[in-house]
This record gives structure tokens, C-alpha cells and sequence, in this order.
């Protein structure tokens, strides 16, 4: 196994660590998890820098990155909502939106394209990164202002974005022709 398939397989190990630490609740715990989960998130900037940089692309971390990511954002978002730091609708919006793209890559695989992440897709993982690092901290250190809302409604507005950015610009892929 490469070293940035290696680096994905961390960002999976990491998950339960920082679900375990979100789960304890404490000031000095919610600070640790979100350094966990800013760790787990930098895994993905640089297995995917690392796998380009040195030519080490490989089928296994194609399909795995992806999951990987999925699991992070998903798993933290979904103890975020059971917390009460994150309101429900948005999982749902951000598993809605990652299950219908990963449905268009199947369909385009089908057919033999291949969708890259495009620049809204990244800026919906910053988003998400800064919307949960918030949450974590409980809007600290705005205080009184409403940053962690804020920011969770720029996150849903760019996944929801994205989302149908990816649609719109792959529509052949459900066309009757073959593209």
C-alpha cells in the first residue's frame, strides 16, 4: 500500500477518535477533536498531493479518498446534529447531495467518463471544514455572533450549489446518446 492510500486509511482510523472525543463533551475534549478532525482533514490535501505529485493515482485510492472524506464530514455531522450543534436538515442536505453526485460518477463510469471535483466541489469541503470546526468549538470566539450559523448556511448553500453544478455540466451523461 502507497503512502497516500496510506494517508486515506488514516483518515478512516481517525473517525473513531474524534467521534470519541466529541462524545465526552468537555471544553478540553471538543479542542482535541477538532484538531483530529483538522488532521484527518489535511490527510485529504495531501494524499491527494502526494499521490499526483509522485505519480502514485491507484484504482484502490480512487474509490477510497472519496468514502474516506464521506465518512469524516458524515460521521462528525451527524454527532454534531445529536449534540444539538448542527441542525438535522443539514446531513440530510449533505448526504443528499454526495449520494446523487456519487450516482452521477457511477453513471458516467458507465459510460466510460470520468467527473473531476470541480472548484465549487472544493469550496464545499472548505466550507464544511469551517462549519464543523465552528460547531466543535461552539461558535468560539464569536461570542454573541451567530458565525457557526452563518457559516452552516454558506455550507449548505454551496453543497446545494455544487451539487447541481455537477448535475448541469454532466447532463449528457442521461442522455439517450452516447456522449
Amino acid at each position: 500500500m502507497n503512502l497516500p492510500n496510506r494517508l486515506t486509511l488514516a483518515r478512516v482510523l481517525l473517525i473513531p477518535v474524534c467521534l470519541g472525543l466529541m462524545y465526552a463533551a468537555t471544553p478540553a475534549c471538543d479542542i482535541a477533536a477538532l484538531i483530529v478532525f483538522l488532521l484527518a482533514s489535511f490527510t485529504d490535501f495531501l494524499d491527494g498531493h502526494i499521490a499526483r505529485s509522485r505519480n502514485l493515482t491507484t484504482d484502490l485510492g480512487k474509490f477510497l479518498d472519496p468514502v474516506a472524506d464521506k465518512l469524516l464530514v458524515l460521521s462528525v455531522l451527524t454527532l454534531l446534529t445529536a449534540q444539538g450543534k448542527m441542525a438535522s436538515w443539514v446531513v440530510i442536505l449533505v448526504l443528499a447531495r454526495e449520494l446523487s453526485v456519487d450516482g452521477l460518477r457511477l453513471a458516467a463510469a458507465l459510460r466510460g467518463r470520468v467527473i473531476a471535483a470541480g472548484k465549487l466541489g472544493k469550496w464545499k469541503t472548505v466550507s464544511q471544514m469551517a462549519a464543523i470546526s465552528l460547531a466543535l468549538l461552539n461558535n468560539w470566539p464569536f461570542g454573541a455572533f451567530p458565525m457557526r450559523d452563518l457559516m452552516t448556511y454558506v455550507m449548505a448553500a454551496l453543497t446545494l450549489w455544487s451539487g447541481v453544478d455537477y448535475f448541469l455540466k454532466n447532463r449528457a451523461v442521461f442522455s439517450d446518446r452516447q456522449a
